[in-house]
């Protein structure tokens, strides 16, 4: 369970962000996760809020999106989905394929609360 390392990690990362950015208050972080990547999305979103307590992060939501996992077949050159297919090119069903995408890890977008304005 590698992930409350993973949201440890992210959570330092924003709080350096809002710091340098004279951020307070934080509404959603958005993550990016490979749907071959050995980071389990459900795992995120549920130690998400103990993983926050204490941080700027506390009252905050994660949303996570998924990344497709995508190969180049090295037989036909298309590109297809890897886990729809099974790790079978759909055109030539060779499994000879080069990984394009589906391994990520990104911290997309960082939604700030809106600051309230003083006259």
């Amino acid at each position: 369970m590698h992930e409350i390392t993973v949201l440890v990690g992210l959570i330092e990362m924003v709080e350096k962000a809002a710091i340098s950015n004279n951020i307070n208050e934080i509404d959603t972080v958005v993550i990016q996760i490979g749907e071959m990547s050995s980071i389990v999305p459900k795992y995120m979103m549920d130690y998400f809020p103990n993983a926050a307590e204490g941080s700027i992060l506390e009252n905050s939501k994660l949303k996570i999106e998924k990344i497709p996992a995508n190969g180049l077949c090295h037989h036909c050159n298309k590109v297809f989905r890897i886990v729809k297919n099974k790790g079978k090119c759909p055109c030539c069903k060779a499994d000879d394929w080069e990984m394009l995408s589906g391994m990520e890890f990104i911290l997309k977008e960082i939604i700030v609360t809106k600051q309230k304005e003083y006259s």
